[in-house]
């Protein structure tokens, strides 16, 4: 006798299994969601959002399987109502469990909210007054935006000449050529506007002023190192005119004066010279002397590089040199930050490569060498600009500091600047070797307007300041300390590392801040083996984003692969490119 199928048993497995296929999708749901959130330290942005997408969409199948489930076997009276209220359930939970997870990876992959930052004012390369923000250099730190903009003229011949700064040095530079030059000033009234460039002030009003034209465009302008790239090959460097278009034979004037190339790589645009700077800023080991004879018997420049790994291209040398200065009482720097520089400017690619960010190994070594300073008390943990770094230059600080790192104008404009030879513990203990990697640091460029029609004048302020090798020329007074800043010949200045090898090779760069040392021959190597092509016009704040994540490694606040990811977050939400 054949058995009758029960259609209501069918009914009930199908119902069943609508049921189970629901869950299974609501528990595949849950687990993906989970992990895009808990992925942060393994997963790109870009990922965790598929993932928590196809989590979503799981959810959704989930909850029709699970509905349909329940209307039908509701309609079949099929352990309707305990059915339903899973159902129900499953629902809630599936509602809460987006929303929690929705909100854990908003405000995982937000960036921190940044505070505004008052940005610390660098010393102009100068030693006086600072016309663009009316401050001394000892007032590093203070408010100096109440002052956007100032203006300056010099000569008063019938002929105008704009130029554009975002400090009064070149507008000085100037100034010595027309006393050196009082033909020129008859002929020309050069008028200047000098703006800072805080908060974007003098690139917003530049820009504007270069696209607007007309008489009140600048012909001449400076660009610094954090932006030079974009007026020379970024998106404004339509304005710049190549210099071999004012007459000049750039490119033989170069060799003959040997100039430093990585200021030569950072002013070319398509093979062009369109901008070139006049001081170098190739960077060195600025030592104490004093400290090395007591820890490693000698302070003589040559062996000192040996023991701290000159030009090795790593940190290994100098971290077993720190060891030993630990050991005798001594910090090896100030503050982790002190090597950044030399970190960030020596990498062979920059931030951004082919559309997308891209971090060097040669900079994110910085996260591993600034922790290690911090775990192993290489340092007195300052920040730089601080007044406890300041006194640190002057040993002033819990214990002496061995070692900074910088260019020429670091060691006159900020180190021999905050430590006069009364006042300090340190004065002509200093002395300078290479590096244990080459990098430089700072700089400006001098760029000219395509649309001048002052190009004879133009032409000559250009070459007398950037290519001149002759003891007339601005480099080699600068070099010597000859530049009358202040319109006081009794004033002593600085002697200042210049573009030129030809003229660093002539002039005399015995320093008493360096115990008479002939600082010169190790900044001329310096320059020679820095690079500018890694430099771009988002470099300075991608830069600043790397070095606080770092910084916040080193603390302990953030795990090295959490530190990473929330750098790359936070670019994504603040740069363009």
């Amino acid at each position: 006798m054949l058995m009758k199928k029960c259609p209501n048993c069918d009914k009930q497995k199908k119902i069943n299994t609508l049921y189970l296929t629901g869950f299974i999708l609501l528990v595949a749901a849950f687990l993906i969601v989970a992990f895009s959130v808990i992925s942060i330290i393994w997963v790109s942005n870009e990922i965790r959002v598929l993932l928590f997408l196809l989590g979503i969409a799981c959810y959704i199948s989930g909850l029709v399987f699970l509905i349909v489930g329940v209307v039908r076997s509701w309609k079949n009276n099929h352990c309707a109502s305990k059915l339903a209220i899973a159902g129900i359930i499953g629902v809630c939970l599936t509602v809460l469990f987006i929303c929690v997870g929705y909100n854990s990876l908003y405000y995982i992959t937000q960036p921190e909210e940044t505070p505004p930052i008052t940005r610390e004012i660098e010393p102009d390369s100068i030693g006086g007054n600072d016309w663009a923000t009316g401050k001394e250099p000892w007032e590093i730190g203070t408010d100096v935006t109440e002052t956007v903009m100032h203006t300056m003229t010099l000569g008063s011949g019938p002929e105008t000449i704009n130029l554009w700064s975002y400090t009064d040095e070149v507008p000085r530079i100037v100034n010595q050529y027309i006393k050196q030059n009082p033909e020129f000033g008859e002929k020309y009234t050069v008028e200047c506007t000098i703006i800072v460039t805080d908060d974007g002030h003098y690139q917003n009003d530049l820009d504007k002023a270069l696209a607007a034209g007309g008489d009140s465009a600048p012909d001449i302008y400076v660009t610094e190192y954090a932006f030079a790239e974009k007026y020379s090959q970024g998106n404004m460097a339509q304005y710049s005119m190549a210099y071999k278009d004012l007459g000049i034979d750039v490119d033989t004037k170069i060799k003959e004066a040997d100039i430093a190339q990585y200021t030569v790589n950072i002013g070319t645009r398509d093979g062009e010279v369109v901008a070139l700077g006049y001081e170098s800023t190739g960077s060195v080991m600025i030592y104490n002397a004093a400290i090395a004879k007591d820890v490693f018997g000698t302070d003589d420049p040559e062996e000192i590089e040996k023991i701290t790994g000159a030009g090795s291209g790593n940190w290994d040398m100098f971290f077993d040199a720190a060891e030993k200065l630990k050991e005798k009482g001594y910090a090896a720097v100030s503050g982790p930050s002190d090597i950044w520089n030399a970190c960030e400017k020596s990498a062979d690619k920059g931030w951004i490569v082919k559309e997308q960010l891209y971090i060097d190994p040669k900079r994110e070594i910085y996260l591993d060498l600034a922790k290690k300073i911090k775990d192993n008390d290489y340092s007195n943990n300052t920040r730089s600009w601080s007044d406890k770094w300041l006194g640190d230059v002057r040993g002033e600080g819990d214990r002496k500091v061995f070692a900074y790192f910088g260019p020429s104008w670091f060691v006159n404009y900020v180190m021999e600047f905050f430590s006069s030879p009364t006042g300090s513990r340190t004065y002509g203990q200093w002395r300078v070797c290479e590096a244990p990697v080459g990098f430089f640091w700072g700089g400006s460029w001098l760029h000219v307007n395509k649309n001048t029609d002052k190009k004879e004048g133009v032409a000559e302020l250009i070459e007398w300041i950037t290519l001149d090798t002759s003891e007339t020329g601005f480099q080699y007074l600068w070099a010597n300390g000859l530049v009358d800043w202040d319109n006081d010949p009794e004033t002593e200045t600085y002697k200042q590392s210049v573009a030129s090898s030809v003229v660093m090779a002539k002039s005399d760069g015995k320093m008493d801040f360096c115990g008479g040392q002939d600082t010169f021959p190790v900044f001329a190597k310096a320059n020679n083996i820095s690079s500018g092509v890694v430099i771009s016009e988002r470099d300075e704040r991608i830069s600043d984003y790397f070095e606080e994540y770092a910084d916040k490694y080193a603390e302990g606040k953030l795990n090295r692969f959490a530190a990473l990811e929330q750098f790359r977050t936070k670019v994504v939400y603040n740069v363009s490119y």
